[in-house]
Order: C-alpha cells, then sequence, then structure tokens
C-alpha cells in the first residue's frame, strides 16, 4: 500500500486527538503480565508489536514468529528461557534473522539457559528449552541496545533468587532501563539502579491491580513535526502526563528551540502542541544517546524547516528495522538535502530546497513513514509500503487526515 499525500486546508481551530497507549510500556507490562496473571492493563498499545508479544505469551511448546518485532525477540528471548517446560522455536522476519541477538543470548546461557542458534550464530531463529536458572549475577554490554538489558529485569521476578545485572560500559537509552525499573516498582517488586549495578528481587506474587498505560510519545513526536512545519497549526494530544516514564517525553523540551510549545492540561491529561513565533536556529546539535527513537522525526523538522543539525548518540539504529542511518541519507538527499553519517552520529547541511512529488522508501521501518509524512506541508509526496505504520500507530494515516492532510491510500502494485 502506497500513501500520496497532499496538503490540504489546515484547520484554524484547535484538534483534538488521542494516541494510543505506549508500545514501550505495554510491552514491558505483558511480560510482568504473564508471570502475575492477577494484574491488568488499561490502555494496552493496539500496536503489531504488542498484538505479537500478546500472543506468543501464550505459547508454551511450539514455533512463535513475531515478524518485526524487535522487542518481542529480545523480551520473549529472555521470558522463555526461564519459563520452565517451555519449548519454543523463535523466529521473525527476513531483517529479525539479521538483527544481533547474541549478547542477550550470551548472558542468558552464562545464568544456565538453553538456548540455541538454528541458522547463523548470533542471530535468530533461536531454539529455546525453558528451565530454572538458578545464578544470581550476570555481566552485560550496556553499550548496544538497552533492550536486553530490560528483557534480563523484566526475567528476574522469575529466577528464585532474583538477579543483579553488572553493565559493562557507558548505558544506551538509560530512560528505557529506568522506566523497566519504574513498572517494577510500581508492582511491588523491590529494584534498583545505582553504579552501573541493577539488582532485581524474586518475587512469587504481586497485589492484585489494575495498570493505565500512558499514551505513546514517540508517535507524538509526528504531531510536534508537523506543528514546528506549519504557520499557526495548533493540536491537543492525550492521554499524556509531565511525569512521564518514557524518555520520549523529552520532546517537550527537543521541540522548544524548533517553535513548538508543550502546554500540560493537568486535569485532562492531555498535551497542546502550539506554533510560536521565535527566530529558528542556524543549526541544531543533539546528544540523542537516550531518545534514539527521534532521530528520524528530528532529521526530518530539520529539513524541513531548512536549518543544519547534528545528531549523536545513534550507534543503535543501524540494527533496527533498518539501518535508519542509511534509510535517513537516502531519503532525504531525494528531497534535496546532502546528508553525511557515520557510525554514531548524522550532519545534515542548511537546506533552502525540497525536490517536489518524491517517493519515500519505508524499509519496513514504521518511523521512516510516518517520520516523512509532516513535509507534506511544504511538498506532495508519496509514502511506498504505508501499512507499516501498524508496528506501533495503527490509525496514523486516519489522524493525519484530521488536521488537513489530503491522504490517498492505494495498492503499491505498478
Amino acid at each position: 500500500m502506497k500513501a500520496i499525500l497532499k496538503r490540504g486546508e489546515l484547520p484554524s481551530e484547535n484538534i483534538k486527538i488521542n494516541i494510543g497507549g505506549s508500545k514501550s510500556e505495554s510491552n514491558r507490562l505483558l511480560i510482568l503480565q504473564a508471570q502475575f496473571p492477577n494484574i491488568s492493563i488499561e490502555n494496552l498499545s493496539e500496536s503489531d508489536d504488542s498484538t505479537v508479544l500478546k500472543k506468543a505469551l501464550n505459547v508454551i511448546n511450539g514455533t512463535v514468529d513475531v515478524h518485526h518485532a524487535g522487542t518481542a525477540m529480545r523480551f520473549l528471548t529472555a521470558y522463555f528461557a526461564a519459563k520452565e517446560g517451555a519449548a519454543i522455536l523463535l523466529t521473525g522476519s527476513q531483517r529479525m534473522q539479521q538483527r544481533p541477538i547474541g549478547i542477550l543470548v550470551e548472558a542468558l546461557r552464562y545464568l544456565g539457559a538453553d538456548i540455541a542458534f538454528v541458522k547463523n550464530e548470533g542471530f535468530p531463529p533461536l531454539k529455546i528449552k525453558g528451565k530454572r536458572l538458578l545464578k544470581t549475577e550476570v555481566t552485560i554490554k550496556a553499550n548496544v541496545s538497552s533492550q536486553y538489558i530490560s528483557a534480563l529485569m523484566l526475567m528476574a521476578p522469575m529466577l528464585p533468587h532474583g538477579l543483579k545485572i553488572v553493565l559493562d560500559g557507558h548505558t544506551t537509552s538509560v530512560p528505557y532501563i529506568e522506566m523497566t525499573l519504574s513498572l517494577l516498582k510500581k508492582i511491588g517488586i523491590e529494584s534498583s539502579f545505582t553504579n552501573n549495578e541493577i539488582v532485581v528481587s524474586a518475587a512469587k506474587n504481586v497485589e492484585k491491580q489494575s495498570l493505565v498505560v500512558e499514551s505513546d510519545w514517540s508517535s507524538a513526536s509526528y504531531f510536534y513535526s508537523l506543528v514546528a512545519l506549519s504557520e499557526n497549526l495548533q493540536v491537543t494530544l492525550g492521554s499524556f502526563s509531565r511525569e512521564s516514564l518514557q524518555g520520549d517525553a523529552a520532546l517537550a523540551q527537543l521541540y522548544n528551540s524548533l517553535g513548538v510549545e508543550t502546554v500540560f492540561n493537568a486535569s485532562e491529561k492531555t498535551i497542546s502542541l502550539v506554533k510560536k513565533d521565535i527566530p529558528l536556529p542556524d543549526s541544531l546539535l543533539l546528544d540523542l544517546s537516550n531518545t534514539p527513537d527521534l532521530a528520524q522525526t528530528i532529521a526530518v523538522s530539520c529539513f524541513g524547516l531548512g536549518i543544519s543539525c547534528r545528531l549523536t548518540g545513534l550507534h543503535t539504529l543501524k540494527i533496527k528495522e533498518t539501518d535508519r542511518l542509511l534509510a535517513l541519507k537516502n531519503e532525504l538527499e531525494k528531497l534535496g538535502a546532502s546528508v553525511q553519517i557515520d557510525e554514531n552520529s548524522l550532519n545534515l547541511e542548511k537546506s533552502s530546497q525540497i525536490h517536489f512529488n518524491q517517493s519515500i522508501e519505508t524499509y519496513q521501518d514504521h518511523r521512516m513513514a510516518m517520520a516523512f509524512a509532516p513535509l507534506v506541508l511544504k511538498t506532495g509526496l508519496t509514502i511506498n509500503n504505508a501499512e507499516v505504520v501498524s508496528k506501533s500507530y495503527p490509525n496514523f494515516w486516519k489522524d493525519l487526515q484530521k488536521i488537513g492532510v489530503v491522504c490517498e491510500l492505494g495498492s503499491s502494485a505498478k
């Protein structure tokens, strides 16, 4: 499916959009709910990733295919390894079978897990036989993916004596680790994170409780971009709070210099994004090591605004749904940008021209589709394989039309 986007008449009044539950929070809570069924979850993400994970957690013996869901692959690897009696072939899409998981498997094997690589060493598919893991301490490299660390943290309550996780090196995406820690504490599991050591206690039972998932800040980023690229668009998004567990809540600060003010409406649990008439910087320098999922949106926003940017802390983007740095370079240059990338950063030069009516490839990456869509306020464009948005935000194209974007969805066949 492709989405042909054209700028329509943008509304002059404030538009209210309800964004679904955070995928990151939902996936963590689903793993905890599988261990403690007396937990109930409200506002669960409707994303493909969360749907796949929820379904997988009902399997004890057989094949689990997570498709493109990287979080599900990491979390389930640890969960099934510690699930006594489980016998699982854990697999995914062709791209998933190219995404490394050796560091996590090595840590789990050290703890006593029975995991075998079926095809290529260090990569899915995995053959997992769940067993009782008795060791209480493990060391893992901290600078590759925080999801490896969260996977171990979420598995730890299943172990007889809990788990100490020693982090080796600089820790990537700390807010996601802190989110996992907060959710563990919220359901009553003792845990701590100090001096590169995470300790999670064993827990046999937790009190019956209902947890409400906050809406997804990563999904909100595309509306920040739309407001930044508009003249006077105002959008209200629910349900959000100033005291968020999500690292991508840093959007409120990051987009302030790009002309977007965030107004927190505490009583309604919403945020209003208001266009500010301020001089824009000539260049933006940001370290996104704690919020790498925002890199695509910010880079596209800067291009659309005609300012340069240097984004660093992006080393994890090469092992996402696609090599996001290379994908960003390819598609931005189609539109007339000048982009340089290396293993850790992206440099975008200032540009005053945008090529019209280009087709943007998504590389089976939901964030590529949604990050480029706001450029419709500057030029018409086509997003190929537009259905990939269902991975995290199934209603994205419908919500885009609510703010006046003409969005024609049709077959990608030529």
